[in-house]
């Protein structure tokens, strides 16, 4: 049975706290434009060669969260309210929200799976019994 003095367990302890600080730094960030960043906030997924549409639909914002009721204001779209680059780029002219409000929809254009014309001329026989 092995025996570890208090010394070894305080070492071994550094040695487990070292290791989850390390973990704990942040990472650089990949570039953006070869990864797609979930809704959900789960693991980014690389792509590959596919064009990303980002679109922004219908508003949430809880307008009646502080009277602990629920209601929306109905905007179906978000619409921007400044050019690319500025801030009010983040506003939606329609409602006055902050574009995290609204729902967020990520659109992969994906080229065909497979190319179905075949220039394949092999043929199979049937065997008649």
């Amino acid at each position: 049975m092995p025996t570890f003095s208090s010394s070894s367990i305080h070492l071994l302890s550094n040695l487990g706290r070292r290791k989850a600080e390390e973990s704990m730094r942040p990472q650089p960030e990949p570039n953006n434009a070869n990864y797609i960043s979930p809704p959900n906030g789960s693991t980014r997924k690389k792509i590959k060669d596919h064009k990303v549409v980002i679109k922004y639909t219908e508003c949430r914002k809880n307008h009646a969260a502080s009277m602990g009721g629920y209601a929306v204001d109905g905007c179906r779209e978000f619409m921007a309210s400044g050019d690319d680059g500025t801030a009010s780029a983040l506003l939606c002219a329609a409602c006055n929200c902050h574009r995290s409000f609204h729902k967020r929809e990520v659109e992969l254009d994906q080229p065909p799976l497979c190319d179905c014309s075949s220039t394949s001329t092999s043929t199979s026989e049937v065997e008649n019994y």
